[in-house]
Parts: structure tokens; sequence; C-alpha cells
């Protein structure tokens, strides 16, 4: 069997930056426009996290949602263009976003259930691994079809 060379495609690349960019939205839009509601029932219907981790904050709540609108708005920017460099710069915020986060809440899970452990670690990992690959070099081999190609923005 023949190894993949080491990097992401275009598509890939692109496809990796959308999932953030509606991870980024889920979390901004909610936190940015309805802090209380955020607070009080994030990450949805059956559950809530954040109240049960110290008292209200709308400032604080609402910088969370500002912050993940920004790490939005770049990745979006960044499926713009063809070359790596834009979804690495990217890859990078995210990851120095989401290591601190997750160890933060990783020595914190005591008062939850093991539903609510599993699902807040899944969900606060996804953020590291969807950013993980974005700092990879783009692949060589979709990199050598397109000779001469430049970070420049599409359309």
């Amino acid at each position: 069997m023949r190894s993949r060379p080491a990097g992401t495609t275009l598509r890939e690349r692109r496809a990796l930056l959308w999932l953030l960019v509606v991870l980024g939205l889920y979390v901004g839009i909610w936190s940015a426009f309805f802090p209380l509601s955020f607070y009080e029932e994030f990450p949805g219907p059956f559950s809530a996290w954040i109240a049960l981790d110290g008292p209200y904050n709308e400032h604080l709540v609402r910088d969370v949602g500002t912050f993940n609108l920004g790490l939005a708005a770049a990745s979006a920017a960044a499926t713009r263009y063809r070359d790596a460099g834009p979804g690495q710069v990217v890859g990078l915020a995210w990851v120095v976003y989401s290591v601190p986060h997750l160890a933060y809440h990783l020595q914190h899970l005591g008062h939850l259930g093991v539903v609510d452990v599993v699902g807040q670690v899944v969900s606060l990992s996804s953020t590291l691994v969807l950013a993980l690959p974005l700092l990879l070099p783009e692949r060589a081999t979709a990199r050598a079809d397109r000779p001469g190609v430049r970070a420049r923005k599409i359309g």
C-alpha cells in the first residue's frame, strides 16, 4: 500500500476551515448576542456547563463570543486562498485558543456526569483536532498540479 504524502490538500484545508467557521459562529453568535442564555444553557437543551463553573459575568461571556466570531471570520477569509499559509496562521490561532481552553476544562470535570464529561471533552477537543492538520504544509502532490500558484485570493 502506498502511503500518502504529509500535508493537506486545498479541498481538505477548506473543509477543515469551514467546520471551524461553523463552530466559531455557534459559540460566537450565541455568547456575544445572548450572553445570559449562553451562560445558563450552553451547550444546548439537554445540559448546561457554564453556569456550573462560576457566577455570571456578561462582559466575559460576550468577550468569548466576539473572540469566537473573530476566529470564525479569519477562518472564512482563509478559505479564499489557494496557498496553505493563511490556513496555517488561522490554524495556529485556533490551537493557541484550544489548548489552554481544553486544559482548563480537563482539570474541572468533577462536577459533571459521565455524559457531560464525554460531551465536553469531545466538543472542546474538536477545534484542536480540526486545527492541527491546518498547520501541516500543502500536500506536495496537490501543489505539483498547480505550478507557480502563490497565496492569492480566489474569485
